[in-house]
């Protein structure tokens, strides 16, 4: 089977359509109240990786349950009136959660072009993700 569209050129679809923030703005909106940065990497990631303090997480694969207010997995955290900032490792699968919410009519919603990785060069603060016990 022959792919005809990359992923490459979803990411660059996407962009076109949602708001894409750049890094030096992204460090600014960690700040800001009405900001919830989005942390959507996957759970080894942020454990091998470090994460962003205060970021929410919320796994890729369940993003879409999570901020659905008719599905099992609703978390009222995505309730709130707030602006909602993904990111992921590198900016891609945060620009393709960034326009599937927003195809859903979840918003303000926008990604951090980068990402994580944008992050730490920029020398945004990270922290350990704490081990559980147990």
């Amino acid at each position: 089977m022959k792919i005809t569209k990359g992923v490459k050129d979803l990411c660059a679809e996407a962009e076109k359509e949602i708001e894409n923030i750049a890094i030096e703005s992204a460090l600014e909106l960690a700040n800001d109240p009405n900001v919830q940065l989005v942390d959507i990497r996957d759970v080894r990631e942020l454990e091998r990786d470090g994460q962003v303090p205060g970021a929410l997480h919320a796994p890729r694969d369940m993003l879409e349950f999570w901020v659905d207010p008719d599905s099992p997995y609703y978390r009222e955290v995505f309730g709130q009136d707030k602006k909602y900032v993904l990111f992921c490792a590198g900016g891609l699968r945060s620009a393709l959660a960034t326009k599937r919410l927003q195809d859903m009519g979840f918003g303000p919603v926008a990604h951090v072009v980068g990402g994580y990785g944008a992050w730490k060069q920029a020398g945004g603060p990270t922290e350990a993700r704490p081990t559980k016990k147990g």
